[in-house]
């Protein structure tokens, strides 16, 4: 039988049986919309990353992330444990330890390992930070430090997912694309979402760590190579004059609003922006990054120009040391010129051995350049509203790592349990430590700091209620912070 015979053929009783399931489903959909508990469909405007108004009156109007991959060590940097050095070649009672997991680290023979790090107190609020990071340290009244934050994961690709993407899965939207979801773009020339990542061994999520996910692809980090060109495929080829380069992309352009309009795919919305935005970024990207106008005394500051220290191996992440100070100058640069979210990210700070020799190669490619754009940032008074963070997946463990086939203990595991990252500006109440870890730097011990938390406050310095800020994606409302309870942590907002 034909669908048209069969419904021809359905009795009254039969036609409201099965009608009236949809019927109901459309009125429960509209009640539940005018309560505010139902998502807004995914439409796109005409330019999907058209600025848009916050819940709520923002304090920061961009980020400038910096991500170091690989979980350095919190208490040979930010959080001091003098019981380190007295229980050296000791093992911890299994009160302490539990039944926490390990990358590599054999839990049975495991002993404390001691630190030879020095940590005094800096500024008025008296921050106690590591011998290895001076510069960094002269900008603790600026500075909120968080040494209670802690994770679900404990291997690096789940970890990396989860504090860039609020989940341990592949395919879901990073930070900074539902921070520019949320708001939009402040730049016409510029993406509102740029990641720089200094060579290294790599990032074992790649791309996903600064992904759109299943948000629309305008969302998503577009990547600034280092080099004149940032941009893969910017230029033009020879013979393509800019009259005809801007030609075809309005010939395109008119193709793909036909589609769209046919259609209503909003991945071709975010297309015929993309194709405009490279357009316009094909002037804007090679001025932003050529520094040649920056003064000596600027260039100096972040070590543009400054020698690398030999050292015999470092995870492959020799050679950024200029890398990265150019890294943190373009970021300063960019958020000057509107754009809203800039990732920076440095892979090789995972120190299962070499702890020593590794990390303070490490901290001294970042701490000088990072302080001098948290200054810069403040004497151009856009340290009150850019948000900068320094953060990892996770920590490292207070036991030395004693991997079989490694003839001496020289590093730590990794450690999800309890760490510490920072941030500044951008609304953030600095000069202060938040939050605290047992002697060990084991388990928290005061003012538990969550991954969805961090993000929760985040979205809140810009305005945004993370329970609000939600995107329908397979008949699910999916937002950062998930479905599990996370908070905003008032303390750290000004």
């Amino acid at each position: 039988m034909s669908p048209y015979e069969q419904l021809m053929n359905q009795t009254r009783r039969d036609f409201l049986a099965t009608s009236s399931c949809g019927l109901g489903t459309l009125a429960l959909a509209s009640l539940l919309k005018q309560d505010g508990l139902l998502a807004e469909e995914a439409s796109m405007p005409a330019n999907p990353l058209a600025t848009r108004m916050s819940h709520f009156a923002p304090k920061a109007e961009r980020c400038i992330f910096i991500f170091l991959e690989g979980g350095p060590s919190q208490m040979d940097l930010f959080d001091p444990k003098p019981l380190l050095n007295k229980y050296d070649g000791q093992p911890l009672p299994d009160s302490i330890v539990g039944n926490a997991k390990f990358a590599f680290l054999q839990k049975d023979s495991a002993t404390v390992m001691g630190t030879k790090r020095v940590f005094k107190k800096h500024g008025k609020c008296g921050m106690e930070i590591s011998d290895l990071l001076p510069h960094i340290a002269t900008c603790a009244d600026d500075i909120a430090l968080v040494r209670s934050m802690h994770t679900t994961q404990f291997n690096h690709l789940p970890g990396q997912l989860m504090l860039n993407c609020g989940a341990a899965l592949l395919g879901r939207p990073s930070v900074g694309s539902w921070v520019t979801y949320g708001l939009g773009n402040l730049s016409q020339d510029l993406p509102s979402y740029v990641v720089m990542v200094s060579k290294g061994r790599g990032l074992p999520g790649g791309s996903s760590t600064w992904s759109s996910g299943f948000l629309p692809s305008s969302y998503g980090g577009v990547m600034f190579r280092n080099g004149a060109s940032p941009v893969l495929n910017l230029n033009n080829p020879d013979g393509i004059t800019p009259e005809m380069q801007s030609a075809s992309i309005n010939a395109l352009n008119d193709l793909n609003r036909l589609q769209h309009k046919h259609i209503g795919d909003p991945e071709i919305a975010a297309r015929i922006n993309s194709y405009e935005l490279a357009f316009r970024m094909q002037s804007s990207a090679p001025e932003l990054v050529d520094l040649s106008g920056e003064s000596r005394a600027t260039l100096d500051a972040y070590g543009v120009d400054r020698d690398e220290p030999p050292i015999k191996s470092n995870l492959g992440g020799i050679g950024n040391y200029q890398t990265f100070s150019r890294h943190c100058l373009n970021a300063r640069r960019m958020v000057e010129r509107g754009v809203r979210f800039v990732n920076i990210i440095h892979a090789s700070w995972d120190h299962h051995s070499a702890l020593d020799p590794q990390l303070a190669h490490n901290c001294q490619m970042v701490d000088q350049p990072i302080a001098a754009l948290l200054k810069d940032l403040k004497q151009r008074g856009l340290l009150d509203t850019t948000l900068v963070v320094w953060g990892s997946e996770f920590g490292r463990t207070a036991l030395g790592e004693n991997r079989k086939g490694f003839k001496k203990v020289t590093g730590r595991d990794h450690h999800p349990g309890a760490f510490s990252l920072w941030m500044a500006g951008g609304g953030v109440k600095g000069g202060q430590v938040y939050g605290e870890t047992d002697d060990f730097a084991w388990h928290v011990a005061r003012d538990p700091v969550s991954i969805h938390d961090f993000h929760a406050t985040i979205l809140n310095l810009f305005g945004l209620n993370h329970n609000k800020l939600t995107y329908r994606f397979q008949g699910l409302d999916f937002r950062l912070t998930g479905v599990n309870p996370a908070k905003v942590v008032k303390g750290l907002i000004a």
